[in-house]
């Protein structure tokens, strides 16, 4: 009997690429037609307003006489401005992650003693249960760390004794969110782990949380071999998660776990999503995006004082001509944020004290000078009068750098990080006189006559 040789799955959608971009592609002027807010943007790329929240604000502009005026940028938590917060904590030459947690779970900063309790519960939480590390990392790593932390979390459901949500019971539902919180950073470091021993063919070294150590020094004793670290670098990795702890509910990765939140799922599916949604390069990816930028910059423009020669370089990218030839100047430019970004203007503080000391500040100054000349040189590209600064993925990835991370750690960094906002976020989303996010999409398919197959 003859066999029929089958076409292979991706030969077979090739033969129909003109049947899928027909109905699958839906055009600019075709949300405009229907006067469709795309991304849930208005038309000066501000954000619709979805939802209300008390956790996080972002500011960018003001409204005077009716008319949109940019001001320099600012990011509150609870309340309090991210620069004070920050600046605090390097005045006080104390960590601030963990109280910066607290701050956004509770509503309030924390007492002495409620923070030294805090400190105590995320200790506890940090080990992953029996067998985890073996069964769910180890035995299936993973290229990706940010795909092997979406894993883990929803696999985190299975042991977890009572994983859904119980209505009204606002303690046991910040329980899971501590207990997710504490170990994200172990799963990251595993994962990292179990990726350079099966693909990079290096030793396999684990090394167990000591509850002594803040978040920031746990992660960097995790991830390197020897477990070493400097105060110093400690301490800008503690304010590096400070800074990428909370975005408002309205940033892509949010919003998807607000989405999820509202249809009444756990958090183990939520906090997933969230993940998923931060990988993206148009969001948390985006901090590895800016710095696969700078190497082709790097290796490609001969004098990096030159400004001429700069200038000309980023007109190429921007014409899609150069650099990744998506016409994309990575870490330029934010939705809400127009004279400054608070975080970005923070980062670059950081990345000034440790410029020198790691003797990279002939690259910190090549970063300065791309954000200076951008602005200009996408005015005159696109011909657009939009107000442009530098926003959060400009230098986080450059500070990274400066502390020997590699470079797939940079986005589960901001997931790390981020996760307390998403917490924060989701018990806001369960507890409040919310309904189930659900916008409406209009239709554009005409309805028509079925047409039996041997007419076809």
């Amino acid at each position: 009997m003859s066999t029929i040789e089958l076409p292979s799955a991706l030969y077979f959608i090739q033969e129909r690429t003109a049947s899928l971009q027909k109905h699958n592609r839906i055009s600019k002027a075709t949300y405009a037609k229907y006067d469709v807010k795309r991304g849930l943007r208005n038309r000066d790329g501000t954000g619709v307003i979805a939802g209300l929240t008390n956790i996080g604000n972002v500011v960018g502009y003001e409204k005077v006489d009716g008319v949109k005026r940019p001001i320099p940028g600012e990011l509150y938590y609870r309340g309090y401005r991210l620069t004070d917060l920050v600046h605090g904590f390097l005045a006080e030459n104390r960590p601030g992650f963990e109280e910066t947690a607290y701050l956004l779970l509770f509503g309030e900063l924390p007492t002495a003693e409620a923070l030294a309790g805090f400190r105590q519960i995320l200790a506890a939480q940090r080990p992953l249960p029996d067998g985890f590390v073996k069964d769910m990392i180890l035995s299936a790593p993973s290229k990706d760390i940010m795909n092997k932390m979406a894993r883990s979390v929803l696999a985190l459901y299975s042991y977890d004794p009572n994983p859904d949500p119980v209505p009204g019971d606002l303690a046991k539902e910040l329980c899971k969110a501590i207990s997710l919180i504490a170990r994200m950073p172990v799963v990251a470091a595993y994962a990292l782990a179990a990726r350079r021993h099966y693909y990079d063919n290096d030793s396999l070294v684990i090394h167990n949380p000591v509850p002594e150590l803040s978040t920031a020094e746990n992660f960097l004793h995790a991830i390197r071999p020897d477990s070493s670290y400097t105060e110093e670098e400690a301490r800008i990795l503690d304010l590096c998660l400070v800074i990428h702890a909370e975005h408002g509910g309205g940033n892509n990765s949010a919003f998807a776990c607000r989405v999820l939140s509202s249809s009444g799922t756990d958090i183990y599916s939520s906090i997933a999503a969230a993940i998923g949604s931060l990988k993206g390069p148009r969001h948390g990816g985006a901090n590895r995006k800016v710095m696969e930028m700078f190497q082709y910059i790097e290796e490609e423009v001969e004098n990096w004082e030159d400004e001429t020669e700069l200038s000309s370089y980023l007109r190429r990218i921007l014409e899609k001509k150069a650099a990744t030839r998506d016409g994309l100047i990575y870490g330029m430019g934010h939705a809400i944020y127009t004279l400054s970004d608070p975080r970005a203007v923070l980062l670059k503080e950081l990345a000034g004290k440790l410029a020198e000391s790691k003797g990279m500040a002939r690259e910190y100054d090549l970063f300065q000078r791309v954000e200076k000349l951008t602005p200009g040189i996408f005015h005159e590209v696109t011909g657009s009068d939009k107000v442009m600064c530098a926003n959060v993925d400009m230098y986080s990835g450059l500070v990274y750098k400066m502390l020997g991370i590699p470079d797939i750690l940079y986005t589960p960094l901001f997931a790390i990080s981020r996760i307390t906002g998403w917490c924060s976020h989701r018990v806001e989303e369960v507890f409040s006189d919310n309904k189930i996010i659900r916008p409406a999409y209009y239709a554009l398919t005409p309805e028509q006559e079925y047409v039996p197959m041997k007419q076809r």
